[in-house]
């Protein structure tokens, strides 16, 4: 694998993937944890002048052994989840068909992968095979799943029919008792576990037109804002360590921690969904 911009050919260790659109395509980059330096993790690359090629990878989701990272393409027409090593190569195909398949999330086993389809939540074998419902939500709109740390639970959004606000639900990882956490009346969503499992960080525009950073617990309670800024600040995740939560504002990706200090990690050239690396 080629390191753009570096000269080497020596793959290095990402500590987070992030998706830019800095090549045309919308792909995954890594950054590593030393000197920051960026680079594409493939050397192939979609044409962006297509809606197939311009949405070449999005949404990554590191396996737990920090070996391979899913990620949702629309190369072949359809959004669908695939699988690629971390440090590049070739990506297989996990789920086909007609449907829009999004939002990839890896359980903690490394066996199965939840993702987001027809405003359900669904799991596929990591190794390949058929995909089954986790929610049954009946007319509402579910998405952007996240395992729980320990396996037992999966977040996500949703969206009652006959509403236009989103919620932050939980969901036993069999599909059984589903339950709200947030209530919020705003649009809220993209939840991202603490790796001890007791809160959901989750973006919100709870506080006017544009979106911030929020923790929670899974009871609802002890909702705290992370981030205050008048621009729109997404794609919350939590790092391994549980000090930071990274996002993506003004096109880059910027972490906060538990002071609410925050540090640029990317350059900034539209840099979205960031992924710490476990």
């Amino acid at each position: 694998m080629v390191l753009a911009g570096c000269g080497s050919s020596k793959p290095r260790d990402a500590a987070m993937v992030f998706v830019s659109s800095r090549d045309g395509d919308y792909a995954l980059f890594g950054v590593d944890a030393g000197d920051k330096h960026e680079w594409r993790l493939t050397k192939e690359k979609g044409d962006p002048s297509t809606p197939a090629g311009l949405f070449f990878q999005l949404q990554p989701s590191w396996s737990p052994d920090g070996r391979s990272i899913a990620f949702a393409s629309k190369r072949d027409g359809h959004f669908h989840v695939y699988v690629m090593p971390a440090a590049g190569g070739d990506a297989r195909r996990l789920t086909s068909g007609p449907d829009d398949d999004t939002r990839p999330s890896w359980s903690p086993d490394g066996k199965r992968i939840a993702f987001a389809r027809r405003g359900e939540v669904y799991a596929i074998p990591a190794a390949g095979g058929k995909p089954g419902q986790i929610t049954r939500e009946l007319g509402g709109d579910a998405g952007d799943p996240a395992w729980s740390p320990n396996g037992k639970l999966i977040a996500y959004d949703y969206r009652e029919p006959g509403f236009s606000s989103r919620e932050v639900w939980v969901v036993d990882g069999d599909g059984s008792h589903p339950r709200q956490v947030t209530h919020l009346k705003h649009e809220s969503g993209l939840p991202s576990w603490s790796p001890d499992g007791k809160r959901l960080a989750f973006q919100s525009n709870l506080r006017g037109q544009h979106f911030e950073i929020y923790t929670i617990a899974l009871d609802g309670r002890g909702l705290r804002i992370e981030t205050a800024t008048s621009t729109d600040t997404i794609d919350p995740a939590w790092s391994p360590g549980g000090g930071r939560i990274a996002f993506s504002r003004d096109g880059s990706i910027q972490a906060v921690d538990r002071g609410r200090s925050s540090e640029q990690l990317t350059s900034g050239k539209n840099d979205s969904s960031p992924a710490w690396r476990p």
